[in-house]
């Protein structure tokens, strides 16, 4: 308990019921939960497959056992500590005969399940079928079955019929979307007592992450699995409740207290990154929000630097002035890049930042990028291990049977699809079908054929040998760097074979370390969103949306961007939802540990339109100490190089002359 503060010391110790712990940003939730953990297996003594921690990110997730293991050694990796779809995945495979799926079963990521509704939708254009695919998500997530919506407009009228088509689907490939990770288990708990009586036994006390993230399926959950006991702690922060768009419900937060009249509710409200100035503008603009609970944040960090509020003229000149001011600051600070982050509203707002910090070779990496698992190559190698892994998973086939080419083209996939489908059996078990000669056309057939013996050789080897031998024998059968460097430019062949090469390498570690064969890994390669690739070391601006910058500190932030039908944005404005927004804001804010620059701009290119703008309404909250500055006439500053570099050798003469 050494360095906890008072009410953190209360949260690690509490285990007389249900508990909320309401942690303001930067107060120090991970450890919390972390030595709450460490103290229900060290001075409590439970064994550590009793206890366990959801959060929403593998990252978290590995932060969480990180951390255990160092203040009680091995035995914290052997707590359950994992995300709530991991979760739901252990679930699965433990219970999948009650839920009707074999235990190899497919869980197919976001861009299967989208191939799939475009299979389904074939007519309709990109934009209806992923809004049809987003409202099937929340509907799942709100535990609706196609039987129990009721279409509001024709858009869900449409998404109704195909979910129904969509589910049978699913079923006939023996696979599960992400959003059936939770929703399975949730029904399958609610119906079958039995199973519900053997996990509630398991699981003797359940920390729950980020609740105020949970949407209305997660919520479920964590009740079911805690039963009647209520042996639970759910650390949560209202005023950081920002992804309603993706079926978070905050309102959980406060059902918990009607739910549980025994609830106790521990405040977490010393903040332990950023300056009082800091936290004083983010506490003046969350007080304009009703209010599920009352908590205001302190520092001892000091006051701190002015916060800067910097009228821009337009959108490029914004980009010209953040670059070179945070240049100049580094420089007069002797700082490092990573310091930094430039922050905004939108995705399409990062373009001209990357424009000016590339002009100015300033390092950076964009957030929420591309993930590693999401590129062609890896999906490519995965489509096999699926396909080792649940022979019934026809998207996984398709993919695998034809990367690389081997003589198995559309048509003979039609046929093959076709004569399938006559027998109800998927389209690996279609090619060794009785009479299937008679329907497919020699060659072709004989390809086909080739794969499916190949497939099945692979499969039992990777039941008896090392996973990481299996996988390399797998790359050299089918030739794939072969055929990347007769298929692409040497340069994107190289570095799409680095990938594989980097991939085989930690699913072989994983496969050493965890004992698993590599149909065990096969099976839960689709739940890791990311490899863990970027180092988080690595000396660059960090360019990221408010959103993906949730839970993330740095020790400068501009805040960019902060004008009215921006933050808020205007969708929010007309639909008078301007809470969710104010909570972005202040998590926007609560990110900078030591500094903060907020920018807007007087007029912002829209398409081909110039657009006047307005300061946001956030701003104006944020209270009367901050420093304005510009305004339409103001110019850019200018970061002379050769002056930096001449104020450099000079303070180096300095050190020199002192240390001499």
């Amino acid at each position: 308990m050494h360095g906890l503060n008072p009410p953190q010391r209360e949260a690690v110790r509490y285990l007389d019921g249900p508990l909320l712990v309401l942690a303001g940003a930067g107060s120090g939730k991970t450890r919390v939960i972390t030595q709450k953990i460490a103290y229900l297996l060290g001075e409590c003594g439970m064994a550590p497959q009793h206890v366990v921690a959801i959060t929403f990110t593998n990252k978290a997730a590995r932060e969480m056992r990180e951390r255990a293991a160092k203040l009680i050694g091995e035995r914290a990796q052997e707590a359950g500590i994992s995300t709530f779809h991991a979760l739901g995945a252990k679930f699965l495979r433990m219970e999948a005969r009650a839920i009707g799926l074999k235990p190899g079963f497919s869980i197919l990521d976001a861009s299967d399940t989208a191939t799939l509704f475009g299979e389904l939708l074939k007519d309709a254009d990109k934009a209806r079928v992923k809004a049809i695919q987003q409202r099937i998500s929340l509907w799942k997530n709100a535990l609706l079955g196609p039987d129990a919506v009721a279409p509001a407009d024709d858009l869900e009228a449409g998404a109704q019929r195909v979910y129904a088509e969509y589910e049978r689907t699913l079923k006939a490939y023996q696979a599960v979307d992400f959003d059936d990770l939770i929703m399975k288990p949730v029904q399958l708990l609610e119906q079958d007592e039995e199973v519900a009586q053997r996990w509630r036994s398991r699981i003797w006390h359940l920390l729950v992450d980020e609740y105020q993230d949970t949407n209305r399926c997660q919520n479920r959950l964590m009740r079911l699995l805690t039963g009647e006991r209520a042996a639970f702690t759910a650390v949560g922060d209202d005023d950081q409740s920002i992804y309603a768009w993706r079926g978070a419900d905050v309102e959980n937060l406060r059902q918990l207290q009607v739910d549980f009249p025994r609830l106790k509710v521990i405040k977490l409200e010393q903040n332990y990154r950023s300056t009082t100035r800091i936290l004083k503008a983010a506490n003046s603009v969350i007080k304009n929000n009703p209010k599920l609970f009352d908590k205001k944040l302190w520092s001892d960090k000091g006051h701190g630097d002015a916060i800067r509020v910097m009228a821009c003229r337009d959108d490029a000149h914004e980009a010209e002035w953040v670059v070179t001011r945070l240049m100049a600051h580094k420089f007069e600070t002797r700082g490092r890049w990573r310091d930094y982050a430039i922050l905004y509203r939108g995705n399409h707002q990062a373009r001209l930042f990357e424009q000016q910090l590339r002009a100015h070779k300033v390092p950076y990496v964009l957030s929420g990028g591309q993930s590693f698992f999401d590129k062609s190559e890896i999906k490519d190698v995965t489509s096999y291990l699926r396909l080792l892994a649940n022979q019934d998973d026809d998207p996984a086939f398709i993919r695998a049977a034809t990367t690389p080419k081997r003589g198995i083209g559309g048509t003979t996939l039609e046929a093959l699809g076709q004569a399938a489908g006559r027998r109800h059996i998927g389209l690996f078990a279609a090619i060794f079908a009785p009479g299937i000669e008679l329907e497919l056309k020699p060659a072709p057939l004989a390809a086909l054929r080739e794969f499916g013996n190949f497939i099945n050789r692979m499969e039992y080897r990777a039941q008896k040998e090392p996973a990481g031998q299996v996988l390399d024998d797998l790359l050299k059968a089918i030739g794939y760097e072969a055929w990347l460097f007769e298929t692409l430019d040497a340069k994107d062949a190289e570095a799409r074979w680095a990938n594989l090469r980097d991939f085989a390498g930690w699913l072989a570690n994983k496969g050493e370390e965890e004992k698993k064969n590599l149909l065990e890994l096969a099976q839960t390669v689709a739940l890791i969103s990311m490899l863990d690739k970027q180092d988080e070391n690595m000396d660059v601006v960090q360019l990221a949306t408010l959103h993906a910058a949730k839970g993330l500190e740095f020790r400068h932030v501009h805040l960019v961007g902060v004008e009215e039908g921006n933050l808020p944005h205007r969708e929010s404005i007309d639909a008078g939802n301007i809470e969710e927004e104010r909570r972005l804001m202040y998590v926007g804010i609560t990110r900078a540990q030591l500094s903060l620059n907020v920018s807007w701009c007087a007029r912002r290119k829209q398409g081909r339109e110039i657009v006047e703008r307005a300061a946001s309404r956030f701003i104006a909250e944020m209270g009367d100490e901050l420093k304005h500055e510009g305004g339409a006439a103001s110019p850019a500053p200018s970061f002379d190089k050769a002056a930096g570099n001449a104020k450099l050798a000079n303070f180096k003469a300095l050190l020199g002359r002192g240390a001499g």
